[in-house]
This record gives C-alpha cells, sequence and structure tokens, in this order.
C-alpha cells in the first residue's frame, strides 16, 4: 500500500526535534524514502524513553501480550466469568478475540465468532452485566466513509478453550451522520452500550437504544463532548468513566447516563495508546498499545488504597489522577503524558510528536485503499 507524504511541517519537526544520534543517523542513511527517515529517527530516538516510561509506570504489575498472533491489539475488557483474564483483539482480523491470562500474558482461549459479516476495523471491546462481550467493528479512517457500523455480541463461554460461537450483529448509525470512533463502552448496571466518536478537535459521547436490536438499525444520539478518545471503559460500579487518548486519561464522574465532573487520570505513555479497562475489582487500570508482544501497563486507581501517595518514597512521579480539571470538550491533558515517570519536556513533547507522525501514516495508509470489508451476516 503506497505511502504519501506527509505535511511539510511535520517533518520539519521531527527533523528538529530528533536528536542526530549515531543510530538516528544510520536509520537515516539507509533509506531514499521522503517518510521512512523521520520515522526512523522518532523510532530511535524515543523507544528507549517509551519502554522505561511504561516499565516505571506499571512496576512489576501488567503484562504482555506474548501470541504471536496479536499484532493490533485495539481493546481490551476484563472477563467477568473468568477473574483475572482480559479480552483482547486485532483490529484488522477474522472474527476472533483472544482471552489473555493477566498473570502471565498468555492466551487461554481463542473464539472464532460464528454469523456475522467479515470485520472492517474492530477497534473495541466490553463485557456487560448479562455476561455477554460486545466487540465495536467501529473503526472509520476515512472519517465518515461507512453509513453504518456494526457491534458484535457473544455470550462468554463458561470454559476457556478454543471454540467458535454464535454471535449477534448489530447495525448502528449515528443520528448526526458517519464518523470513526474506537471506544464502545457498556455499562456495567443498565447495560446500554456508549460508542466515543475519535476526533482531532474533539469527539462526540454516544448513547444507544436501551436494548440493542438485531432487526433493523440501531440509533446512536450524541449526548456528550468528550476529547481524542482511541478508548473508555466504566468502573465496576458504573459511577465514572474513563477515557484514553494517545497521550493521555481523563475520568468523568457519571450519572443518570451522562457525564459529569472531570479531573486528569494518571496514565503511561505508549508508543501508539490503543485500549483501557479496569480490573474486575475497580482497583486499578490497564493501558494497552499497538504491536506485536505489547506491553499492558498496569495503574494502580487512587483513593482505592491500592495507589501510593505521590509523595511517598518510591510513590509516582507526575501528576496525580485528580490533578486537575478542565471541561469536557477541551481535551484536558492530552498534550501530554499524565504521570510519565520523569517525563521531560524534551521526552514529552518527542514522544507526542512520534505518536502523531505514526497516527498520520497510518491514516495514509487507510486512505490508500482499507478494504470494504463487512457485509451481511455470514458474507
Amino acid at each position: 500500500m503506497p505511502l504519501h507524504r506527509p505535511p511539510v511541517a511535520v517533518l520539519a519537526a521531527v527533523a528538529l526535534l530528533a536528536p542526530a544520534g549515531p543510530a538516528v543517523a544510520a536509520s537515516a542513511a539507509s533509506s531514499s524514502s521522503p517518510v521512512a527517515s523521520p520515522v526512523a529517527a522518532v523510532s530511535a530516538a524515543s523507544a528507549a524513553s517509551v519502554t522505561s516510561a511504561v516499565s516505571a509506570a506499571s512496576g512489576d504489575d501488567g503484562f504482555t501480550l506474548t501470541d504471536p498472533r496479536i499484532t493490533e491489539s485495539s481493546g481490551l475488557a476484563a472477563s467477568r466469568a473468568h477473574p483475572g483474564v482480559y479480552w483482547t483483539h486485532n483490529d484488522q482480523d477474522e472474527p476472533r478475540v483472544f482471552a489473555v491470562d493477566g498473570r502471565t500474558g498468555e492466551t487461554v482461549a481463542t473464539v472464532t465468532l460464528r454469523g456475522v459479516g467479515k470485520p472492517r476495523d474492530m477497534e473495541a471491546i466490553s463485557v456487560g452485566p448479562d455476561g455477554y462481550v460486545y466487540v465495536g467493528d467501529i473503526g472509520d479512517n476515512l472519517n465518515g466513509s461507512w453509513s453504518h457500523v456494526w457491534i458484535y455480541r457473544f455470550r462468554e463461554p463458561e470454559r476457556l478453550r478454543d471454540t467458535a460461537v454464535d454471535a449477534t450483529q448489530y447495525t448502528v448509525r449515528y443520528e448526526d451522520g458517519p464518523r470513526d470512533a474506537e471506544a464502545l463502552m457498556v455499562h456495567p448496571r443498565t447495560g446500554r452500550a456508549y460508542i466515543a466518536s475519535k476526533n482531532e478537535e474533539g469527539g462526540g459521547l454516544y448513547e444507544g437504544p436501551a436494548k440493542l436490536s438485531a432487526e433493523g438499525v440501531n440509533v446512536f444520539r450524541r449526548v456528550g463532548e468528550v476529547p481524542w478518545v482511541t478508548d473508555g471503559a466504566f468502573s465496576p460500579d458504573g459511577t465514572r468513566l474513563v477515557l484514553r487518548g494517545y497521550f493521555s486519561a481523563r475520568g468523568y464522574a457519571w450519572k443518570d447516563g451522562r457525564l459529569g465532573a472531570d479531573d486528569r487520570v494518571r496514565a503511561p505513555i505508549l508508543g501508539q495508546s490503543e485500549s483501557v479497562t479496569y480490573t474486575a475489582d475497580g482497583t486499578a487500570l490497564l493501558f494497552g498499545t499497538e504491536g506485536a508482544r505489547s506491553r499492558v501497563a498496569r495503574v494502580p486507581v487512587e483513593g482505592t488504597g491500592a495507589a501510593p501517595s505521590p509523595d511517598a518514597p518510591g510513590g509516582p512521579s507526575g501528576t496525580g489522577g485528580t490533578g486537575g480539571t478542565g471541561a469536557a470538550g477541551t481535551g484536558g491533558g492530552q498534550a501530554q503524558g499524565d504521570g510519565a515517570p520523569g517525563g521531560s519536556a524534551y521526552t514529552v513533547g518527542l514522544l507526542a510528536l512520534g505518536a502523531a507522525l505514526l497516527l498520520g501514516l497510518r491514516r495514509l495508509r487507510a486512505r490508500g485503499g482499507k478494504g470494504g470489508g463487512g457485509g451481511a451476516p455470514g458474507a
């Protein structure tokens, strides 16, 4: 798939920020592509910083996805039926999900979905109070090219083993027109589905019908304004919603189906931050990223007794989980990584720029011709 040249301003900014170390110079010299050199420079300059940030933020907790089939983990959800197990999936894949042991990172079951069409861009996963897993085939990197998207639903298996299960496919449309989205959240008390759209200038929070219907179209209506969002998760008690972006995360009070006051949430800086979920007991958040053998970082939730005080010896550095508030639609701390350990302005700026460039390249690749995919069940 052909790559398109990024804006000249982006390339210039990368060139100014990236240090001209031997590894960077060697990477740049080895390619004649106008895109490859900046990407190589950013990757070489930031790889060590990214690894250090994730390691320091998660300590000995978290896990690494060891399954070589999982290369684009785009969603993460704690199992209700199997404590300590997490569901994840690739964004470009056949209709299947993986159950992963949160202690070892090893896949303990692969579940293939029967009765649904070929997925286009699976971006999110959530577990509802009804004992079902919901998968959001809601990505649209062309930002409005699909007239509708889908949600797949299947019951959590009683036994964890490789299996095929019958799934239900729901057709979804947005009341105000097509859009890109990567976050699907099912409320743990009401079972209602919500989608957060993804847009550089701020997205929307969309509420689905009280009950999804496999017949006809399920219209999702905009009920709130949110920043750039790549995933989200409700707390197990349903009183809080966390939305994560590429560079930070925000938490919102949740009452009567609407967003309340928001605050900043500690989150590690990752190469391409794609997923977030609460642990089943609500004492920690898990943050995931794409890539082979990608790391899932565990961050204790402040106020639960699981998180050390920021002022305690060995406590986390950076901003605290309630270190600031902001308007829901402003994007809050999207320009930095909240709680990035020892994060200097240079490191954070370089990582942010690198992630932004990689995002731009991903979108440009998609513009080169993502498969139509999708279709009626069984297509």
